[in-house]
């Protein structure tokens, strides 16, 4: 009897196998440093709108920036528009370490927690595949989070700068020699609890979201792995990333900008817990949501744009889709 089933090409079934560590580190880091060209400026947006608040909360000052928009143009009016870019190269050099090591964590946890359905088919459920996210990105954060630490601060140097403080950082390598100077080597991972936190759900939302939803997604709609599936996946994956992240990056911000003293203690907060504490009793509860607008509009696009290229790059290659 002859077999009419239709072949279909490696590229449209999602994966469930272990990616090589180079290739995937390669696709990882280059789809993600494309994402930034286009998102970053609106990192830089939300960062200014956090420690803004932080600042007109203790000199009961009125916000000088409000709304996305306007926090954009005053940083172009008042500093130029490449401040815009303010940390650039921290941010693609965090890329280049965590966002290489959270695909590669993942990866491999993925390959052990997925299962066989009553058919044999292969399947990630839920709790699995939120484990596999939450992990990875716990993981490779605590790697990489002096890298972090460094980006925001060379975000914040131009505010800085305007209020008649000097500049903390003048390059990577600099910021790297003066925070350990001051703090040592416990002063690179200041806020690493948080921070770790933070990529732990940023990472349930922008990798394990959509993972689980492009799953969903195609057998709901009976489809294949192509790219109208990619397009819907990645925006889900960056809206539940905002939703669930914001509060923990609020918190992350304050904590890393902070000053410390000659031991590298922070001087307004002493932990996570604290900030928590004090943001919620001094600003309110929707504090922690300060910045969702242009954070949302951040991880959207970048979202958007980081699965684009990356499943691109596998299906040059004709690879399965992620």
């Amino acid at each position: 009897m002859e077999d009419n089933r239709i072949e279909i090409p490696p590229c449209f079934v999602s994966t469930n196998k272990k990616t090589p560590f180079l290739e995937l580190y390669v696709t990882s880091v280059i789809a993600a440093i494309t994402g930034e060209t286009i998102a970053y400026p609106f990192d830089v947006c939300k960062t200014r709108m956090h420690i803004q608040g932080e600042i007109a909360s203790k000199t009961a000052t009125p916000l000088k920036y409000r709304g996305m928009f306007g926090t954009a143009l005053g940083i172009a009016r008042e500093e130029g528009v490449l401040k815009l870019y303010g940390g650039l190269t921290a941010m693609m050099l965090r890329h280049s370490t965590f966002t290489g090591l959270k695909m590669f964590f993942y990866d491999n946890l993925r390959e052990v927690m997925v299962t066989n359905d009553a058919e044999g088919k292969p399947q990630l459920g839920f709790l699995r595949g939120a484990f596999c996210g939450m992990t990875a990105g716990a993981l490779a954060n605590i790697l990489s989070s002096p890298v972090d630490l460094i980006k925001i601060q060379m975000q914040m140097d131009g505010k800085r700068q305007l209020m008649g403080e000097p500049a903390r950082i003048k390059n990577i390598f600099q910021a790297f020699g003066s925070i350990y100077s001051v703090g040592g080597i416990p002063g690179l991972w200041k806020g690493t609890v948080i921070n770790a936190t933070r990529a732990a759900l940023v990472t349930l939302g922008d990798l394990s979201a959509y993972d689980l939803s492009k799953r969903q997604l195609m057998i709901l709609l009976n489809s294949p792995d192509n790219r109208l599936i990619q397009f819907m996946g990645a925006m889900i994956a960056g809206f539940t990333s905002a939703v669930l992240s914001t509060p923990a990056d609020v918190v992350k911000s304050r904590i890393m900008n902070q000053p410390t003293d000659e031991k590298g203690r922070g001087l307004h907060y002493k932990g996570t817990i604290d900030c928590f504490t004090k943001l919620y009793r001094d600003e309110g509860f929707f504090a922690m949501y300060k910045g969702f607008m242009p954070y949302w509009l951040r991880v959207g696009p970048w979202a958007l744009v980081f699965w684009t290229t990356f499943e691109q790059i596998r299906r040059f290659r004709g690879d399965e889709g992620y």
